[in-house]
């Protein structure tokens, strides 16, 4: 059986939305931050990024374990430790992830500033 072009574009476009999803969540960026210098427990992470629920934490840890951007060490320990790191394929993503860090911070201001600009001139 013969699928059109378009079918094929509209499961790429779909897989890419779903990868963008997980890329581009905010819980994302910052765990993969928290993890690029080294390897770092659950709570070591939750309480770096402060703000964060234990079940948005394991939900979104998960989803990056499964995209293999995370990978899960359990060490045999009592109680067992469990330690999460970037993959290679995590790293990949930080180098991207980083420098829109860095545009953010460098821009800051002027981003602030414009938003009060806008808020003033639509409450007027």
């Amino acid at each position: 059986m013969h699928m059109p072009a378009t079918a094929g574009m509209s499961s790429h476009c779909r897989k890419l939305s779903e990868v963008l999803t997980i890329v581009g969540d905010k819980w994302t960026v910052m765990i993969v931050m928290v993890l690029i210098d080294h390897p770092r427990r659950f709570n070591d992470i939750k309480r770096t990024i402060g703000g964060i629920s234990q079940q948005m934490l394991t939900r979104t840890l998960k989803a990056l374990e499964r995209d293999g951007t995370v990978s899960r060490t359990v060490h045999p320990t009592v109680p067992p430790q469990v330690e999460y790191a970037l993959t290679d394929l995590g790293q990949s993503l930080a180098k991207p992830l980083r420098a829109l860090g860095i545009w953010a911070s460098e821009h800051l201001e002027e981003i602030e500033g414009n938003r009060q600009r806008y808020d003033r001139h639509r409450t007027s």
